[in-house]
């Protein structure tokens, strides 16, 4: 097979702008030859990649598949190349960190400003996406390391605990008293929370799987009316149907309109979350992470002003 990393890194702009125009504009190349490199990728596969239409183009099923496997392979490149000036003891090279949406809208900007400062030869890159994603994404290489929510175990990933967070029930309306623009009102109980209809994230995302198992514990079953992966969106549907959800106050305050919702602490038993930093546990981290790992940590007990 003679598939060259420059036909993969072509594929890739082409793929993700959805033009061959845009990207050859991005690439400073002709788009003939930017066609002609794509086009040889379809003859060595074997398969269409592409579908060309009047707007642009879309991927086929081959076209998706060989979009994720580039991704990973040219992230790989990226950390034999950052691997090699580490062996030269700067922490330069380009660090992808994934997080969840609730914390990207609180963190990133924080970060990049730190980073920047603290890294001056180095390259920050952000990826959002909720906690699983985040985790495959570390497995496959896409990401160095994650802040993720969920504890689940495995061989191929090392997690330590940052710090914790206490989880509301999450309504619209009045408010008994305020901190900042979020409306925080008296503690509930499990059993309050079982009586109202909630909108939340399917299983496995760790907040569900954390309300199912403190239910289960007191015999208790959470009446989950709507299944919603995305924050804000759950959100708009407790503002706008009055539905209730179970969320972080950091969730809360990155949907904005904060003063839209009425935030009670869960307290009985008290229903926490926790926010772990997670790293491969198949690949060496290098100087640039292992100096990165404390800054992100320190970053996220700064923004939240806690930890464990």
């Amino acid at each position: 097979m003679a598939v060259e990393l420059r036909q993969l890194e072509y594929f890739v702009h082409v793929a993700e702008l959805g033009s061959f125009t845009r990207a050859a504009n991005l690439l400073s190349i002709a788009q003939p030859v930017l066609s002609r490199q794509v086009r040889a990728l379809e003859l060595e596969f074997r398969q269409v990649l592409l579908e060309r239409n009047g707007r642009g183009v879309t991927l086929t099923e081959p076209g998706r598949r060989l979009l994720e496997h580039s991704r990973s392979i040219l992230a790989q490149v990226d950390r034999v190349q950052s691997d090699m000036e580490d062996g030269r003891g700067e922490a330069t090279g380009r660090l992808v960190v994934a997080l969840p949406p609730s914390v990207s809208s609180v963190l990133t900007a924080p970060l990049v400003r730190r980073f920047r400062e603290r890294f001056p030869k180095a390259t920050l890159c952000i990826l959002e996406g909720l906690s699983a994603y985040s985790l495959e994404w570390l497995t496959i290489g896409r990401a160095d390391c994650a802040v993720v929510y969920t504890n689940a175990t495995s061989a191929t990933v090392e997690l330590s605990p940052v710090l914790s967070e206490q989880l509301y029930l999450v309504s619209a309306g009045p408010a008994a008293r305020s901190a900042g623009d979020v409306l925080i009102g008296e503690p509930v109980s499990l059993t309050q929370v079982a009586r109202h209809q909630l909108v939340m994230p399917s299983r496995p995302h760790s907040i569900r799987l954390l309300l199912e198992g403190a239910m289960a514990q007191a015999s208790l079953k959470p009446n989950i009316a709507l299944e919603i992966e995305s924050i804000p969106a759950i959100l708009n549907l407790v503002r706008d149907e009055h539905l209730h959800a179970v969320l972080s106050l950091k969730a809360v305050q990155s949907g904005g309109q904060q003063q839209d919702f009425y935030v009670r602490p869960i307290a009985d038993p008290p229903l926490q979350t926790t926010i772990w930093i997670a790293t491969s546990a198949q690949r060496p981290s290098g100087p640039l992470l292992e100096q990165a790992i404390p800054l992100l940590r320190q970053t996220l007990c700064d923004m939240w002003d806690t930890r464990l």
